[in-house]
């Protein structure tokens, strides 16, 4: 150890924690000098708790902070980790923060499993094992971003009794629908570079081959270092069991919380721009939580930087002072939904609603027509047909006269025919300025992306009736339904919601395609990566969408008794609110990336 704490901090590290079946998990411990019982903020993942986020995430960091530099006052920085608040902003407040590597990562021994009812079982451990230490106040909650938020939602439903409140930051809850098969394809996350970069780089037993901490010199995924044929034995293989469970069955199933027995106080964190990984689940799980004690939050901008901003970091201590420590911080006097309403170059209009949807949604249905519009009245004609490796059909509404705002789930009812027994249908909701110009958003994952998404795959079409809502059509995923080829078919695409104030003049698009969205190339810094619009959440696998399926003719109808609409949440306008630089009017500068 060479390490010396900041005055008032002990860092304990490797602490041993035993799980119910004998093995032993490691936690680094960052807790307040001074004797007394604190309460304890705790994540647990894979990700490597030894490893610092400036040098597993150097370009992510540097982005931010370039942006940003609010993040560096009053830290030196050195505690920082990917996805996790860090200690020195924490614990001269009176937190314990407590970070442990899952099963099979890390410092951790046994066989990584992610997101399994094993690893939720630990999760859980780990939670009682906090709550009765002898610097613990026997509360304790949990905060993190994305992984550190999805396994939030399984642990919260076993019901620790140590668990006393909840912060889940941009975290999906659905394994099939938000994260690996997207209205039933592949999406390849599964495969990409999270799961190969971020998960199997810090696997328990890479050993030598894998970091060091640059804090303590200790190897981040523990003292062995074993051959890829064990490290392969010690784990299981997530792209291949996503391959392998076409339907939404008891492999994704198991992984589901129980969002009713979610009984404790919950802040649910999403991102306008979280299409294809986190916004759907964590807007779901917030509305599926038993809890009457939850709140929802949905910003904008980047996927890391919103969570460690100070009014953020303000944000989430009103919110356990309440419920951790017992204080009055107002936080009951939060109103349950609070929205950054989005406008074109970043701006945010700050608003605080009752309820998700908002209940003075307009619903309109706004009709695809041959002639390539999006209009309110329907109209019949002759079919269009697409390449589905091409660049699909573009339906553009008129410009608008005013400005209008959409905020909420959209839904689109297609009747489609193929050449062949399946197809995938790629939704595009899509703003274009007075010049025809797209006009494209940072998002959470890709700093130059499309409004929102949706996809089906048209064997999977068939709806469950009970869950179905008309702005959020939910399909069973349980069976193919194969099409026959030439015959039409009836399909109803959940697109995921979205928020925007519509310039006047400027006019929605809405593009069908058979593959994924695609824009211009540009230079992501905060991934070292080039993008274009979808991040890495292709739907690319040759396995899942072979190419005598999928690389075909779709063709969409237009029938008088067969009207295709695309229902949209337009809200009317007598809020009032102004347009907001959101990030710019409390920070700088907002981030601006590509």
């Amino acid at each position: 150890m060479n390490d010396i704490p900041p005055k008032g901090m002990v860092i304990d590290w490797d602490v041993p924690v035993t799980m119910d079946d004998g093995i032993v998990l490691r936690a680094d411990i960052f807790r307040p000098a001074r004797p007394g019982r604190y309460p304890v903020l705790l994540n647990h993942g894979p990700y490597g708790k030894g490893l610092s986020c400036q040098e597993a995430y150097a370009s992510a960091w540097q982005v931010m902070v370039d942006e940003y530099p609010e993040v560096l006052e009053g830290s030196s920085n050195r505690y920082q980790a990917w996805e996790t608040i860090d200690p020195e902003k924490w614990v001269p407040d009176g937190y314990v923060c407590m970070r442990v590597d899952s099963r099979g990562a890390g410092t951790s021994q046994g066989v990584m499993d992610l997101w399994s009812p094993r690893e939720t079982q630990d999760y859980y451990d780990c939670i009682e094992w906090a709550g009765t230490q002898d610097w613990s106040n026997g509360k304790v909650g949990l905060i993190g971003i994305s992984y550190y938020a999805i396994n939030q939602w399984q642990v919260a439903g076993l019901q620790p009794p140590h668990l006393a409140a909840i912060c889940v930051w941009e975290g999906g809850s659905d394994f099939y629908r938000d994260l690996f098969r997207h209205g039933g394809i592949v999406s390849d996350i599964s495969s990409g570079p999270w799961y190969t970069g971020q998960v199997l780089a810090v696997q328990h037993g890479k050993g030598g081959n894998g970091k060091r901490s640059a804090i303590t010199g200790a190897l981040v995924a523990g003292p062995e270092t074993l051959d890829e044929e064990t490290l392969r034995a010690n784990r299981t293989e997530l792209p291949d069991q996503v391959l392998e469970h076409r339907f939404d069955d008891d492999f994704y199933r198991s992984r589901l919380p129980d969002f009713a027995k979610i009984d404790v106080p919950l802040l649910a964190a999403a991102n306008w721009g979280g299409a294809g990984i986190h916004l759907r689940g964590t807007i779901e799980g917030y509305l599926a939580a038993g809890t009457k004690k939850k709140w929802l939050r949905v910003h904008g901008n980047s996927h890391v930087a919103p969570f460690y901003l100070d009014n953020s970091i303000a944000y989430q201590k009103t919110f356990f002072g309440q419920f951790l420590k017992g204080e009055d911080t107002g936080w009951d006097q939060q109103p349950p939904v609070d929205l950054k309403i989005r406008h074109p170059g970043e701006r945010f209009a700050s608003r605080t609603e009752q309820e998700w949807p908002l209940a003075r949604t307009d619903w309109q249905r706004h009709y695809l027509r041959p002639d390539l519009t999006l209009r309110r009245e329907a109209q019949a004609g002759p079919p269009l047909s697409y390449e589905t490796m091409g660049e699909g059909l573009t339906f553009l509404m008129p410009a608008f006269d005013e400005d209008v705002e959409i905020t909420g789930p959209l839904a689109l009812k297609l009747f489609v025919s193929s050449k062949t027994t399946d197809a995938d249908i790629f939704a595009v909701f899509r703003l274009f300025d007075s010049a025809g110009v797209e006009t494209l958003f940072i998002g959470a994952n890709d700093s130059a992306q499309p409004l929102t998404l949706g996809w089906l795959r048209a064997s999977h079409r068939k709806l469950d009736p009970v869950r179905s809502l008309p702005y959020r059509p939910y399909h069973a995923h349980r069976e193919a339904e194969p099409l026959t080829p030439g015959e039409i078919a009836e399909l109803d695409v959940e697109i995921w919601p979205t928020s925007i104030v519509v310039p006047k003049g400027h006019r929605i698009g809405l593009t069908i395609r058979g593959k994924d969205y695609e824009n211009a190339p540009h230079y992501a810094p905060q991934s070292s990566a080039t993008m274009r619009g979808v991040s890495s959440l292709y739907h690319r696998s040759e396995k899942d969408r072979p190419a005598e399926i999928f690389d075909s003719i779709n063709t969409l109808h237009f029938d008088p008794e067969r009207a295709p609409y695309l229902l949209l949440p337009v809200i009317p306008s007598a809020t009032g609110d102004a347009p907001i630089d959101w990030f710019a009017h409390l920070r700088g500068a907002p981030m601006r990336i590509g």
